[in-house]
């Protein structure tokens, strides 16, 4: 049960006369967010936009991000992106029911299970050396209750590792393409499929690629009709949109 799950018991309990109203007002002391001091967690944002505030963890000290987990251990899932080793290791100390990611630098903590909506998104990358955002991107899709499968090193350097792909990308509601270098793939996909397909430039590549500008800028010019792209390195921005599009879909039922 997540946090908006508890409020509605918590409502419903108050209007059965199951629940007193001075134990309500005790539960809701926490609402509308979690003081922490270095942290105000935002506790009401699954109500108004549909995702759970999630932790970014770069900037961060390891005794911060360890102080989120163990206070809303309880209350929610909890996702963390952009967490070190080292980090991950102080919150696991404290939290050994958490879970990393080493190679999407994630860290989780599920409240009970999680609940998926229909339809997948589906990740691709254009080489190995994506994986980490790709794999981002997948962590944050589930944990927002998406499901999502990444197919990786179908570059435009060997496109036919791509046509082989095909039939199980236009499988998926909604696609991520991952690409560094020149970005490339992007158009090659954006030419072959109808669903929605959000691009993420990587930082992957030579001097010339300026740490993922040239990927960007290939993206953002792509010859491809209705491409989105989001930053460079952003696999959990994408995701986000990403998953915005399939609860849309499954809203209405589809």
């Amino acid at each position: 049960m997540d946090r908006t799950d508890a409020l509605r018991d918590l409502l419903e309990g108050i209007r059965a006369g199951t629940i007193d109203v001075d134990k309500g007002m005790s539960q809701l002391r926490d609402l509308p967010y979690l003081e922490m001091g270095h942290t105000r967690f935002d506790l009401h944002r699954k109500l108004r936009n549909g995702f759970p505030e999630v932790v970014y963890g770069a900037g961060k000290t390891p005794q911060q991000v360890t102080e989120i987990f163990t206070r809303l251990r309880g209350l929610s899932h909890v996702l963390a992106t952009r967490v070190s080793p080292e980090m991950a290791e102080h919150v696991l100390d404290a939290c050994p029911e958490a879970s990393y990611n080493a190679l999407g630098r994630t860290l989780t903590m599920l409240h009970g299970e999680l609940a998926f909506k229909p339809g997948e998104i589906g990740i691709i990358t254009a080489g190995t050396s994506d994986l980490p955002v790709a794999e981002e991107a997948r962590v944050t899709c589930e944990m927002l209750g998406s499901k999502a499968w990444i197919i990786s090193d179908v570059g435009v350097a060997g496109v036919h590792r791509l046509f082989d792909r095909l039939d199980e990308l236009r499988k998926a509601r909604v696609l991520i393409v991952v690409a560094g270098m020149e970005g490339a793939l992007t158009s090659v996909v954006g030419g072959l499929v109808s669903q929605p397909l959000i691009a993420v430039p990587t930082s992957v590549g030579y001097g010339a690629n300026f740490a993922g500008l040239s990927a960007l800028l290939g993206m953002l010019t792509s010859c491809a009709s209705g491409v989105t792209v989001v930053n460079i390195d952003n696999g959990f921005g994408a995701a986000c949109a990403a998953c915005r599009i399939n609860n849309l879909f499954a809203e209405q039922g589809r």
